[in-house]
């Protein structure tokens, strides 16, 4: 039977402590995901990191291969996390510019997690830090805008990086629009219509494919 791989019980509990919002079944499911990718010393790469909940499970996985987590999130939240919406925090909002600003709270999490040597946070939009990247991703986790327009800028972006056999996650994934958002599924059914991706689990509304072909 084959192992596994399990964060170890500090970085569950800085997993649970930090302010997000996925829950710890998908969470165990990414960790797996990022220590197989990160093995063969590629970087792990996150779109949209809000206050750093998942960050947390990547960087450990980093640390553990010797590479690096990258995040990227302008830090202004998403769509929904605005205020009036369903997911909107006041305690992330700046009081001096009346935006949300969740850079703080994120350093915050990878200060107390002991995470900051192992990631690389670049603040600013999908598109544009994806046009000045270079380097082959061993994962990219796809978890930004929840819109047509953002789920699609990510995965047009950030997909054509993944190494030969690197994975790329997605999340909120919902078959059923009753259950959500339909955008992180329609970028799920392409990768898998393209025939660059195949799937390798799902755990709730987490889906991990692994690149077997060219292409997005």
């Amino acid at each position: 039977m084959s192992h596994t791989p399990s964060p170890a019980p500090e970085v569950l509990d800085a997993f649970a402590a930090a302010k997000g919002f996925m829950p710890p079944a998908e969470g165990l499911a990414l960790y797996a995901a990022a220590a197989g990718a990160a093995a063969p010393g590629l970087p792990l790469l996150e779109v949209g990191t809000y206050c750093g909940r998942s960050t947390i499970l990547l960087a450990a996985a980093a640390r553990s291969a010797g590479t690096i987590a990258v995040t990227v999130d302008h830090h202004r939240g998403s769509e929904e996390q605005q205020p009036g919406w369903e997911y909107h925090d006041p305690e992330v909002v700046d009081p001096e510019v009346g935006l949300m600003d969740t850079l703080p709270t994120f350093r915050r999490t990878l200060l107390r997690a002991g995470l900051e040597d192992h990631v690389i946070a670049i603040v600013g939009r999908s598109p544009q830090v994806a046009r000045v990247w270079a380097a082959p991703l061993g994962l990219v986790f796809i978890d930004g805008g929840h819109t047509d327009e953002h789920a699609t800028a990510d995965y047009e972006c950030w997909a054509p990086h993944i190494a030969p056999g690197g994975l790329l996650v997605i999340h909120d994934v919902f078959p059923d629009p009753a259950d959500g958002g339909q955008a992180p599924y329609r970028i799920h059914q392409r990768a898998l219509a393209s025939g660059a991706f195949a799937e390798l689990s799902a755990t709730d509304s987490l889906r991990v494919l692994r690149r077997i072909g060219p292409g997005i």
